[in-house]
């Protein structure tokens, strides 16, 4: 199972993971890891006093989580109160089916963020962050597009948080049956789950000596990795 790493920053009281406190990981590495192979995180926060957790496509640059959208986005619009939200981003990794009900369990990557968004206003810098997205599951894609202009920048709306105060929490491994449950007579194992890029669908008129898009990072996210120790 995994445990916390040596040499990471300590968590706070906040952000310490309680329930299963041995799968708490607070190594600046391995939270990195999880934002950068999530496909998508969750932003919750509170708009007009009711809990909204928004699905959103995010990314991360050095020590900060970037997400973007409409500006007419209901949840971006909120964002320019001073309030703190939750970031959630999560890998599944498979099933661990166990010989009882109760222990079975499941393999993933998980991390939380909690912050004060910050708006990312300037037209260069907002050009930057975006490239940095496209850079990040696309490589060498944004030199090759028509250049964005000022109403689509204009448009878009987007912020980001700081991992000042972050954690995750990993499982990996097979099951855990106690000892005076190995001898039952079912299968028990780990039944690994993965996301695949499937076969590529052109669009018309895309011109027939057009190079197809370097996607490596969306080929292996799926794999389970060990968090370097």
């Amino acid at each position: 199972m995994t445990e916390r790493r040596s040499g990471a920053r300590a968590p706070s009281a906040f952000t310490r993971v309680r329930r299963l406190a041995d799968r708490g990981v607070y190594d600046r590495a391995a939270i990195h890891a999880v934002l950068d192979a999530a496909t998508y995180a969750t932003v919750a926060h509170v708009i007009g006093q009711r809990p909204v957790a928004t699905p959103t496509l995010h990314w991360r640059i050095g020590e900060r989580v970037y997400w973007h959208g409409s500006v007419a986005s209901r949840m971006l619009k909120s964002h320019a109160e001073p309030a703190e939200v939750c970031l959630t981003a999560m890998v599944f990794d498979g099933w661990v089916l166990a010989r009882s009900a109760f222990n079975h369990t499941a393999n993933y990557r998980s991390v939380l963020c909690f912050g004060r968004p910050e708006p990312v206003e300037e037209a260069v810098e907002k050009t930057r962050v975006l490239k940095a997205f496209m850079d990040h599951w696309f490589p060498g894609r944004w030199d090759a597009l028509r250049p964005v202009n000022k109403r689509e920048l204009g448009a878009t709306a987007i912020y980001s948080i700081g991992l000042t105060e972050a954690s995750a929490k990993i499982r990996d491994g097979g099951p855990e049956d106690p000892d005076k449950d190995l001898a039952w007579p079912v299968w028990a194992g780990v039944v690994p789950v993965t996301e695949r890029v499937g076969r590529l669908v052109v669009d018309a008129g895309v011109p027939a000596d057009a190079a197809k898009p370097s996607i490596p990072r969306l080929r292996t996210r799926g794999k389970a990795r060990k968090v370097p120790t």
